[in-house]
């Protein structure tokens, strides 16, 4: 039977369910509204179609990942909040492989997914802060970092790792060489002198 009081919030969470059991090409309409209980025209009183139900999907998952890294990094500096949040990163993603695969890796011209979006990158650029890179050098890094923490995310949880050795290693492995060369400093050779802790999303002295 149809469902009563059928919400938007309702409709995103079975879209979830669909994309986490299935993948991103089974998210369709009709498989949310087998799911709900309702014909598929119901669906359009909640989203104008299947274009803003990925949207949805896609913003919810961005702030899922935007929440795993700042409770990762609250509390922690430098070193210790670099790997908690990489780690944090890529636990979402192999945990929410498909939710992972389906996010965007290219600029939307859509105000709620650039924010969520952005959210990551804030964590990211916070972290770094302890660092006390000079100008545009934490921009750098930051986009580094970003396509450090990615390129490895979709490479494991698209199969890509088929070697023997451990992908837990090899993670840590590449967080070192980060760390090591944020140690060393740019090429140019300015310094990192100041600790500082995150907290709630910035930076504090420590």
């Amino acid at each position: 039977m149809p469902r009563a009081g059928l919400s938007t919030d309702a409709v995103v969470d079975a879209a979830v369910a669909v994309l986490d059991e299935h993948g991103p090409d089974a998210l369709t309409l009709a498989a949310v509204a087998a799911r709900t209980g309702v014909a598929t025209p119901s669906l359009y009183k909640h989203v104008d179609g299947l274009g803003e139900l990925r949207r949805r999907v896609a913003v919810r998952s961005m702030n899922e990942l935007a929440d795993r890294m700042t409770a990762a990094v609250l509390g922690r500096s430098r070193d210790d909040a670099l790997r908690a949040g990489m780690m944090a990163y890529r636990s979402y993603a192999l945990e929410h492989p498909n939710r992972y695969a389906a996010l965007p890796q290219h600029p939307v011209p859509d105000p709620d997914l650039a924010a969520a979006g952005d959210r990551v990158v804030q964590v990211i650029l916070a972290l770094l802060r302890g660092y006390d890179l000079e100008d545009s050098e934490v921009i750098h890094v930051a986009r580094s970092v970003r396509a450090a923490a990615h390129g490895f995310a979709a490479l494991q949880t698209a199969g890509g790792f088929q070697l023997a050795e451990d992908p837990d290693t090899s993670h840590e492995r590449l967080i070192d060489l980060i760390v090591v060369g944020l140690r060393e400093g740019p090429s140019d050779g300015s310094p990192h002198h100041r600790d500082q802790t995150v907290q709630d999303g910035s930076v504090a002295h420590t």
